[in-house]
């Protein structure tokens, strides 16, 4: 009998600004065993992040051959920037029984639950598209072109919502973390029983 636990894969996912990422840091810093997938991305860094931290920065030539060697659990180019989940790093964890977050974009939730259908998805939205647009004018961290892209494409990821595991509405960030936490806490009791 192999009693080696697998790690449980939970993807964090849902349209830009809705509060993924601020989420997973309150996650992370009450669950520090929890280990957070960083991403590759050829954008260019945004102010305070860092390299191999907040994200692998790299070349879109890199990038694409990474693509066609199979490197990616996950991928997706979002305007002109490519984005993906190393998927030898995120299997050597796994195996070795860590819990892992990837927080992603919802087409990548969907490319891993296709390639790995034990991934506990979880939908993070905002709770009206004005919030939605009003948060992302308010990161100045784009041009408003950019978040115009972004706001296109958030009828096709709420549409997606049903093909998740659970949906959280992002309206109180202490009520949403809350129902995050008891999620992550509840899959993992589901994985120490099936192991």
């Amino acid at each position: 009998m192999n009693c080696a636990k697998k790690g449980k894969l939970f993807v964090i996912a849902g349209h830009s600004g809705v509060g993924k990422g601020t989420l997973v840091a309150l996650l992370r810093e009450k669950n520090p065993e929890i280990k957070l997938s960083v991403s590759v991305t050829t954008r260019k860094p945004r102010p305070g992040e860092i390299n191999g931290v907040s994200y692998f920065f790299t070349e879109k030539e890199t990038f694409h051959e990474m693509v066609k060697q199979g490197c990616f659990l996950e991928w997706a180019e979002f305007a002109g920037n490519c984005y993906g989940t190393d998927k030898e790093i995120v299997e050597k964890n796994l195996a070795k029984g860590q819990d892992i977050i990837l927080e992603i974009d919802v087409q990548g939730a969907l490319q891993v639950t296709d390639k790995n259908p034990e991934a506990v998805l979880i939908f993070i939205e905002s709770p009206s598209f004005e919030e939605l647009k009003s948060r992302l004018l308010g990161r100045k961290t784009e041009s408003e072109q950019d978040i115009q892209k972004r706001l296109s494409v958030v009828e096709f990821e709420l549409a997606q919502k049903n093909r998740f595991n659970y949906s959280i509405v992002n309206d109180n960030l202490d009520k949403a973390f809350i129902e995050l936490e008891n999620i992550i806490k509840q899959e993992m009791v589901k994985n120490d029983i099936i192991r």
